[in-house]
């Protein structure tokens, strides 16, 4: 895959920047990173804190037309597992996935990534990923309750550029890999689920969670190729929750 690439000193947001593209320019793949977003976002009404040059801000315009629809949530799976394959080279232990695709280094949040899938049929047509990584900015201002970033973890700081390339790079591979399982007639998620659900945060062991009913202790069993995170409470009662459905207590 052959990127084209496009940098912007300030934007509202590079996910709206990519959306609002004409369908032509649409059509090929494309990274837009920003020094500064002005409207970032998390998932539903959540904020992005972010210095102005200090970390990486960039969305994706993929298109991985070989995954069907119902199988979307490969897409959150392989980008968060290329970003780890990516920073592990940084930061090397400590690195998980809380679900369904921050990244975190122990208990604190070092990156957030957001998707939005179009689909043609019963096929993605392309997905706009994307993804705030905290690098260089060693003070966070907001109520955000865990934040951190790669120079609080190493002391060192490093460079955007090739930490992006590093990332596309991995990206690239992971979606390769992909449509090679899918040319060879196995499952994608075969691989994919597996190395992802490895990855998870709380993996092991009771922790705790809340839902509309209050708050609980379970274990994390696995999540579902669809996305669905599924737990066991300690009255080995199996919950199962789509996103927002659930929240980690940290």
């Amino acid at each position: 895959m052959n990127f084209q690439t496009t940098h912007l000193h300030e934007t509202d947001s590079t996910n709206r920047w990519l959306s609002a593209l004409s369908e032509t320019q649409r059509k090929d793949d494309r990274v837009v990173t920003t020094d500064f977003q002005t409207a970032g976002r998390g998932c539903g009404t959540n904020r992005w804190e972010s210095e102005r040059a200090q970390n990486l801000l960039f969305s994706i315009l993929a298109h991985p037309t070989v995954i069907q629809a119902q199988q979307q949530f490969a897409v959150s799976m392989m980008t968060a597992l290329a970003i780890i394959d990516a920073l592990s080279k940084y930061i090397g232990e400590g690195l998980s996935i809380k679900w369904p695709n921050d990244i975190y280094w122990h208990d604190r949040k070092l990156c957030g990534i957001l998707i939005e899938n179009r689909l043609s049929g019963h096929l993605l047509r392309e997905s706009i990923i994307g993804v705030g990584l905290n690098v260089n900015q060693q003070t966070f201002l907001s109520d955000a309750p865990n934040p951190v970033s790669i120079i609080q973890i190493t002391g060192e700081q490093t460079d955007r550029e090739e930490l992006l390339n590093e990332i596309i790079q991995a990206f690239t591979l992971r979606l390769q890999q992909c449509r090679d399982q899918l040319n060879e007639g196995n499952a994608i998620y075969d691989q994919l689920s597996h190395e992802y659900n490895l990855r998870l945060y709380r993996r092991e062991g009771f922790h705790s969670y809340s839902d509309k009913n209050g708050t609980f202790d379970a274990e994390l069993l696995k999540v579902e190729d669809d996305g669905t995170l599924v737990l066991s409470d300690r009255n080995h009662r199996q919950r199962r929750y789509a996103f927002k459905e659930v929240a980690f207590i940290i």
